[in-house]
């Protein structure tokens, strides 16, 4: 059991999101940063697809009423644990009344926290992920509170024996974390500059030359006003070569829009299932974690790619999490 004694910013229960219910109305959703999230459940024993805390910008405080193995993965919130420095990426065991807090935000936007046996709630279609507009999924379907307590599921056997053998090492600390940890270049970028890999959307050849050609050279920034539903991103205005009206379409993540302002909006996971703006270009499903962990003020630019490439990029980030969790494994039962 953990209880959130503090909310921070956006603090949600989230895992890989509920797939196949578009059709009817009902968003995917799930984390952001789907690598950030996959990589700290491996840490911790869990399945890579596992119910974890995401919060960005500001992280919660978290109160362990029992001992825990944890880790922490994608945005660097400057997180502690009395005073001293809890390290990413790596696995990391605290003690019962231990409370974990976080900072001044160093790089990326937001972070994920993935305890040893999973947040234990409710699946709704298939998922815990919490989506907020439909209050459903997560704990009681909306973000976390103060006060709020969430169970954790049992952990894997590895789990457990690692947390005992690192807090059985006599340290008097509230913490204790492994000698290992996973690369930083195996995780999710935290630049607050991107080159995201797009395709050319449905609708591309409804713009003018000037702005496509703008679209692909030139560099947006992300507005303040962006949300798990979608960047809003400032730049240069883009315009269609003629009106022209669109029948409302599926919509994906990823999928960027360019209302009648000019000013494009990059769908994320909590995107609607439809839309009727016109669609200038689709993002790589691969590089959506990276857009993901772009703050306010960050930037981006958009390299052209076709089909086929954003395929391999994403079946080359797939295998990679793969090798990658089966390398963490490994490690977990060397050490316990």
């Amino acid at each position: 059991m953990i209880t959130i004694k503090q909310p921070g910013l956006q603090t949600s229960v989230q895992d890989l999101g509920r797939p196949g219910y578009q059709q009817f109305g009902v968003v995917g959703g799930g984390a952001m940063d789907t690598v950030s999230l996959r990589i700290a459940n491996m840490l911790v024993g869990n399945a890579p697809g596992s119910a974890a805390l995401e919060a960005a910008l500001a992280g919660p405080a978290v109160v362990f009423e029992e001992d825990r193995l944890i880790a922490l993965a994608g945005a660097d919130l400057s997180p502690e644990i009395c005073g001293m420095r809890v390290p990413m990426c790596r696995p990391v065991a605290v003690k019962k009344g231990s409370v974990l807090r976080f900072g001044r935000p160093v790089s990326g936007c937001r972070v994920y926290i993935a305890i040893a046996g999973g947040i234990d709630v409710p699946e709704v279609m298939g998922s815990r992920s919490t989506y907020i507009k439909a209050g459903i999924g997560g704990f009681c379907g909306r973000l976390l509170q103060k006060g709020d307590r969430l169970p954790a599921g049992e952990a894997s056997e590895a789990a457990r024996a690692l947390t005992d053998r690192l807090l059985g090492s006599g340290s008097g600390r509230p913490f204790s974390e492994t000698g290992w940890s996973v690369a930083e270049e195996c995780g999710t970028s935290l630049a607050e500059e991107a080159e995201v890999r797009m395709m050319r959307g449905p609708q591309f050849g409804w713009f003018d030359e000037e702005s496509r050609e703008r679209f692909f050279g030139g560099a947006f920034i992300v507005s303040s006003e962006s949300d798990r539903m979608g960047y809003r991103l400032k730049g240069a205005g883009l315009k269609l070569a003629h009106p022209r009206e669109l029948l409302s379409e599926a919509v994906v993540p990823g999928s960027v829009q360019v209302p009648s302002g000019g000013s494009p909006i990059l769908l994320m996971a909590d995107r609607q299932t439809t839309g009727g703006y016109p669609k200038i270009g689709q993002a790589a499903t691969a590089d959506l974690p990276v857009i993901a962990q772009l703050p306010p003020g960050g930037r981006l630019r958009f390299r052209e790619v076709s089909v086929e490439e954003a395929q391999s990029a994403l079946v080359r980030q797939t295998n990679d999490l793969r090798h990658l969790q089966a390398a963490i494994e490994l490690k977990m039962k060397g050490d316990s």
